[in-house]
């Protein structure tokens, strides 16, 4: 179960990482770096970038202890279904109908995070890459709440944790590479590889929803441990 958290989220993080060019590159290119020596400009981003990936990690703790309490009470099948069932509403909204909807705090949140991080893009202390980073991770990002709903759906905290950790490292190279290489990746590179994101995400929704449907098939919708078992008649 580790290994495939691992391996899971770290392959989910590179693929989402080619999203992040173009929704988190830009803040990624406007950290204040460029006087900075070759050594401290790379340790700079490389904290801003460790960051994330810490916050990333502490939200799969909390995703995943509250996906295990609800597995405890008998409703892991719903809890599958139900997360896949959201992330298709999220893609039918944001990809298709092209709406943001966020419930008010949440917008209000989101607000406070980015006038925040304009204050401290603003400041010439080195410290702040890693809270830059750090705040990054909470922004709304439709990949970060695909390897939530994911975590949320492990059977051990560990399992989920461990996921978010890799999925934050799998999308460290490409970010990395962005810092060294800045703008001359084209636009249409970058709108190329965003419009396989909706794809991605749709194909995680649907095997989480076969996921807690419980139809024997192996690896994609195995029967789970909590399932009611069919009765078997004695004669």
């Amino acid at each position: 179960m580790i290994t495939e958290a691992i391996t899971g989220g770290l392959l989910l993080g590179a693929f989402s990482s080619l999203h992040c060019i173009g929704m988190c590159g830009p803040l990624a290119l406007s950290l204040p770096v460029q006087h900075l020596p070759p050594w401290q400009h790379r340790f700079a981003v490389l904290m801003y970038h460790t960051g994330r990936i810490l916050t990333y990690t502490l939200c799969g703790l909390l995703f995943s202890f509250a996906g295990r309490g609800l597995q405890l009470n008998g409703l892991q099948q719903w809890l599958s279904v139900g997360s896949g069932i959201l992330l298709l509403f999220f893609i039918l909204h944001y990809y298709v109908l092209k709406q943001t909807w966020q419930p008010a705090w949440f917008s209000k949140l989101n607000q406070q995070l980015q006038q925040v991080m304009i204050r401290l893009l603003h400041t010439d202390k080195k410290e702040i890459f890693l809270l830059l980073g750090m705040l990054n991770g909470l922004l709304p990002c439709g990949m970060v709440y695909v390897a939530l709903a994911a975590a949320l759906n492990f059977e051990s905290i560990q399992a989920g944790t461990l996921f978010m950790t890799a999925f934050g490292t799998g999308t460290l190279p490409l970010l990395m590479l962005l810092s060294v290489v800045g703008r001359q990746l084209s636009f249409s590179v970058r709108l190329t590889m965003k419009r396989w994101i909706p794809m991605m995400m749709t194909a995680v929704a649907l095997l989480l929803i076969l996921r807690g449907l419980n139809l024997g098939i192996p690896f994609i919708s195995p029967v789970m441990a909590g399932a009611a078992a069919t009765a078997v008649p004695c004669h």
